[in-house]
């Protein structure tokens, strides 16, 4: 199962309004890439196929929708994604379980 924190969905949320993206569903997916061949990936995206795994968070500041394909919910079962504030910049940040191994920058990972 896939979890989101409070601060991801109300960040989501943020951005669809600042944007006016008009809604509240983003898709999690893992791309090949970086040295240590996988990457995060997080998009705001209203198709969703019969295939795909969906999963609704219900809160405060609405319902937000996690959609991710077949393959990468494989590698994505027990991910929490969370929003994090740092000195060097703010963003959506995935704690994957599955994860076997990372570069050394940790941007990419291995299974």
């Amino acid at each position: 199962m896939i979890q989101l924190t409070e601060k991801a969905a109300k960040q989501i949320v943020e951005i669809s309004n600042a944007e006016g993206i008009g809604h509240f569903i983003i898709r999690a997916k893992i791309v090949g890439g970086g040295c240590a061949g996988f990457i995060h990936d997080l998009c705001f995206d209203d198709k969703i196929s019969d295939m795909d795994e969906l999963i609704e968070f219900n809160d405060y500041y609405g319902t937000v929708k996690v959609v991710i394909d077949p393959l990468s919910f494989q590698y994505l079962d027990g991910v929490t994604i969370d929003w994090v504030d740092g000195p060097f910049g703010s963003g959506f940040k995935f704690n994957n379980p599955n994860i076997t191994g990372s570069c050394g920058c940790g941007s990419s990972f291995s299974f």
